[in-house]
């Protein structure tokens, strides 16, 4: 699978919102060329991987997994898919993380964003 590269200048806007009826949120990230929804989860588990690497004083990588949690693992009012670490050598993961990375298409996005003022 191919990745896309999307810089600042792509990320149009960032919505965080709890739908109506439910308890947790929900985060759309509008891009240059589309539109993504994530899941309060997600977004969960994304923090705790910028917190394990960019506020760690040595760490470089940290790979999370999606697994499904029985019941009598996961805490109360988390979802039954979690993303846990995996344990996965630091090395190996900046190794294949750098490849994607450098591979990656850059995405066309207008740089030109009109800016609202609020």
């Amino acid at each position: 699978m191919s990745a896309r590269l999307y810089p600042n200048e792509c990320v149009k806007r960032i919505v965080a919102f709890i739908p109506p009826g439910h308890q947790h949120a929900r985060f759309i990230i509008e891009l240059g060329d589309e539109k993504i929804v994530l899941h309060e989860a997600t977004v969960a588990g994304i923090v705790r991987a910028y917190a394990m690497v960019a506020l760690h004083p040595t760490r470089r990588a940290v790979e999370l997994r999606a697994k499904p949690l029985s019941a009598g693992e996961k805490k109360h009012g988390f979802a039954r898919w979690q993303l846990i670490e995996t344990g996965r050598d630091e090395a190996v993961i900046v190794e294949e993380a750098t490849r994607v990375w450098e591979e990656a298409t850059l995405a066309k996005c207008q740089p030109n964003i009109k800016v609202l003022n609020y």
